[in-house]
C-alpha cells in the first residue's frame, strides 16, 4: 500500500500544483476523498475558512509545503476510514493491465453535465444532474474480450465521479450491463460511433441514474479535446 500511496501523492500533487486553478483542483480531490472544509482544517490545525478561501481563489495559490500537508492530511482521515478511497486507487495505480483503457485522466475542474457534453459534441439519451471530474475511454471489445467480474469493479472504482467512453460499441447493452452489476457508478457513460441506443441501455441508464451520451468524434479528437480542459 505504501508504495501506491507515494505514487499517488505524486499524482494529486502535480494535478493542483500544475494547475491553471489550483484552488479547484484542490476542492476536486477534497470531494473525491469525501472529506470536508472543517475536517480538513481541523487536521491541519488551521480555520476552514482559510481552506475555502484557497478553493475559491479569494486567497493566492497555496505553496509546495501547504499543498503537501494538505494531502498528507487526506491520506491520514482515509487511512483512519480504512483507506475507503485509497484502495479504490490501488490496483491502477500499482500498474494492474488493464490495456483495455485508451486514454484516462482527472480535470482540474469539476465540469457540468452540459459541459462535458458540449466538449463531445454529443447528444444526450438520458440526462444527468452530476459532474463529471475526470474521464477513461475504454475499448469495448477488448473490455468484453479480456475483462472479468473484478476487473470490471476495478475499472469503474476508480473514481465514482468520472466519465466512462466505450468505443467499438454496437448497441450499447452490454457496457450498460456491466455499469448495472458494478457497485461504483460512474456518473456518465458515453457510447462512441453508435447511432442508436438499445432500449434496454436507456431503461438501464435511467434506473441508475447514470447519463447517457453520443459522440461521433474520431477518438484522436476526442482526446485532444477532453485533454484541452484545465
Amino acid at each position: 500500500m505504501d508504495h501506491v500511496i507515494n505514487i499517488l501523492k505524486d499524482r494529486i500533487s502535480g494535478d493542483v500544483i500544475f494547475s491553471e486553478n489550483p484552488g479547484k483542483a484542490l476542492k476536486k480531490w477534497r470531494k473525491i476523498f469525501e472529506v470536508s472544509q472543517k475536517e480538513l482544517a481541523e487536521r491541519l490545525g488551521i480555520s476552514p475558512s482559510v481552506i475555502s478561501d484557497y478553493e475559491s481563489d479569494r486567497r493566492r495559490s497555496p505553496g509546495i509545503g501547504f499543498v503537501k500537508k494538505l494531502i498528507k492530511a487526506l491520506f491520514e482521515i482515509d487511512k483512519k476510514r480504512g483507506y475507503r478511497v485509497i484502495s479504490r486507487y490501488r490496483d491502477l495505480v500499482s500498474g494492474a493491465n488493464l490495456d483495455v483503457i485508451i486514454d484516462m485522466r482527472e480535470f482540474g475542474k469539476s465540469l457540468k453535465f452540459e459541459e462535458f457534453v458540449e466538449i463531445l459534441d454529443g447528444k444526450v439519451v438520458v440526462e444527468t444532474d452530476k459532474a463529471v471530474n475526470g474521464y477513461t475511454i475504454i475499448d469495448s471489445i477488448k473490455a468484453i474480450l479480456t475483462l472479468n467480474a473484478y476487473d470490471f469493479y476495478k475499472l469503474y472504482g476508480y473514481t465514482s465521479e468520472r466519465a466512462l467512453i466505450f468505443t467499438k460499441v454496437t448497441t450499447g447493452r452490454s457496457p450498460m450491463v456491466a455499469v448495472r452489476v458494478a457497485n461504483l457508478k460512474p456518473n456518465v457513460v458515453v457510447l462512441h460511433n453508435l447511432k442508436r441506443v438499445d432500449e434496454i441501455a436507456m431503461k438501464l441508464a435511467e434506473i441508475d441514474r447514470v447519463g447517457l451520451v453520443l459522440t461521433g468524434l474520431p477518438v484522436d479528437e476526442m482526446i485532444e479535446r477532453l485533454r484541452g480542459v484545465k
